[in-house]
């Protein structure tokens, strides 16, 4: 029979690691309705997002302030992971190249060498013939 102090501690580490996966899953949404656009990955993508997000926005605030008590289920913990998952994101973004893409040779719109930003839409089916 196992010991009634482990099992408290593997109940505990359940709930744990549940609580962040719903609250990553939250964040992560949250982030990728505030930045427009199309982003690769599903639900893992953005719950994995959500939970790195998390860690970094709340990092970020125990970093400059330690006299905040950060859970994941309260309202300035959901601001923080917001808002790290916001920033993760937007670094995706910049860093993948699918957000700002620059001019080659003055085939930009307007001034050369200018950067433009560009969304991307659907692509239409061609009709088979």
């Amino acid at each position: 029979m196992p010991d009634a102090n482990l099992m408290a501690i593997l109940q505990q580490a359940a709930h744990e690691l549940l609580v962040w996966v719903g609250f990553g899953t939250l964040v992560g949404l949250a982030a990728k309705g505030l930045m427009p656009g199309r982003d690769p990955g599903g639900a893992v993508g953005t719950m994995l997002m959500g939970i790195v997000g998390s860690l970094i926005g709340c990092g970020v605030l125990l970093l400059f302030n330690t006299s905040y008590k950060i859970t994941p289920i309260s309202p300035l913990g959901f601001c923080a992971g917001t808002a790290g998952a916001f920033v993760l994101l937007l670094f995706y973004r910049l860093l993948s190249n699918s957000y700002i893409v620059e001019a080659v040779d003055g085939d930009a719109k307007g001034k050369t060498g200018a950067s433009t930003v560009t969304y991307y839409g659907r692509r239409r089916r061609s009709k088979a013939a």
